[in-house]
C-alpha cells in the first residue's frame, strides 16, 4: 500500500522524508498541480502534492483534480489523506479544531470535472459513503494524537470525528444569507477544493479522507465580523504547524494498516457501457481504472 498526501500551502516539506524523487507528470487530463514528491518515511512509501501549487497559485476552481488524482493512481496510491483549511457553520467547531468528515455536499457547477467518465463511456460508483471509513478512524486516531503533543497554551483544539463538508466553487466567500442557510441547514464545515479530489479518489478505487482544520466561522454567525483572509491567515498558520505533526503521524503509523473497506473495487459492475461500445482511445486513456474490468 501507499499513502498519498494532499495538502494546501505551506506544507511542502514533510519531516524524516527519505529516497526523496519528484515526478512531474503528464496525464491524459493534462498536468497535475504541481510536482509530485515521493519518498518513505520508516516502512512507509508515501508521496505529497500541493493541491495549490508551491506559491499558491492554482485558485480553487482552477485545480485540475483529474490530472491530480491520475497522477496519484499512476504512482500506486492506495490511500489519500487529505488536508484542507475549512470554516466553521457551528459553533461547537472552533477555529483550530479539526473535522475527520464524512459527508460532502456539493454546491460547485464542476460535475463534468469531477468524473473520469463521459465522452463515451459511463460509469456510476457508489458514493453514499464519499469517505473511507477505515481511512478516516486512522485519520482520527492520528489528528487527537497530534493535539495532544501540542504544548499547553490554553484550551487544545478538539478533533471532531464526521461531520457533513459543504463544497462551494469560490473562489470568492460566501454572502452572508449563502452561510446563515448552510448553517441552517445543519452543515457543519464549508470549502472549496475536496469534493472534486473524494469523487474522483472513488472512481480510481482509492481510499479517501478528509482532514478539515478550521480556520474562522465563515459569515453565519450574528454580529459576527465576515470572513476575511487576515482573519484566517493567523489560524492557518498554527495550523500549519499542526498539519506537519498529523502528517508524521501518518507516515510512521500507516505500514500497519489492513484494507478491508470496499473501496478497493467500486468500480466492479460500475461501468455500464458495453464493452465492444469502448472505443479504443477510451481503453487506453482510463486503463489504469478499468483496465481489470474489461479484459
Amino acid at each position: 500500500m501507499k499513502l498519498g498526501i494532499i495538502g494546501g500551502s505551506g506544507l511542502e516539506t514533510i519531516d524524516g522524508l527519505e529516497n526523496l524523487h519528484a515526478h512531474m507528470q503528464d496525464t491524459p487530463f493534462g498536468r497535475p498541480s504541481d510536482q509530485i514528491v515521493e519518498g518513505t518515511v520508516g516502512e512507509t512509501s508515501l508521496v505529497f502534492l500541493s493541491r495549490h501549487g508551491q506559491g499558491h497559485v492554482v485558485a480553487p476552481s482552477e485545480i485540475n483534480h483529474r490530472a491530480n488524482i491520475y497522477a496519484l493512481k499512476n504512482l500506486g496510491v492506495t490511500h489519500i489523506l487529505s488536508l484542507s483549511a475549512v470554516g466553521s457553520l457551528q459553533e461547537r467547531y472552533a477555529p483550530r479544531d479539526i473535522v475527520v468528515i464524512d459527508q460532502f455536499y456539493d454546491r460547485t457547477k464542476q460535475g463534468a470535472a469531477h468524473t473520469f467518465f463521459g465522452d463515451g463511456i459511463v460509469a456510476h460508483v457508489p458514493f453514499a459513503k464519499p469517505v473511507c471509513p477505515e481511512l478516516a478512524a486512522f485519520a482520527a486516531k492520528i489528528a487527537e494524537k497530534a493535539v495532544a503533543e501540542l504544548l499547553d497554551t490554553g484550551k487544545r483544539p478538539t478533533v471532531h470525528r464526521g461531520g457533513v463538508y459543504v463544497n462551494i466553487e469560490g473562489p470568492a466567500f460566501s454572502t452572508a444569507a449563502e452561510s446563515r442557510i448552510y448553517h441552517q441547514l445543519g452543515f457543519d464545515v464549508i470549502g472549496m477544493t475536496n469534493l472534486g479530489e473524494a469523487k474522483l479518489a472513488r472512481e480510481a478505487e482509492i481510499c479517501y479522507s478528509t482532514v478539515a482544520m478550521v480556520t474562522d466561522y465563515d459569515s453565519w454567525r450574528p454580529h459576527n465580523d465576515f470572513v476575511t483572509v487576515g482573519m484566517i491567515e493567523e489560524n492557518f498558520e498554527a495550523n500549519l504547524a499542526l498539519a506537519a505533526r498529523i502528517i508524521r503521524h501518518a507516515a510512521e503509523e500507516f505500514h500497519a494498516m489492513e484494507r478491508k473497506c470496499d473501496c478497493a473495487s467500486a468500480l466492479d459492475g460500475a461501468v455500464i457501457t458495453r464493452r465492444e461500445a469502448i472505443a479504443p482511445h477510451l481503453r487506453k486513456r482510463l486503463a489504469p481504472l478499468i483496465g481489470k474490468y474489461i479484459k
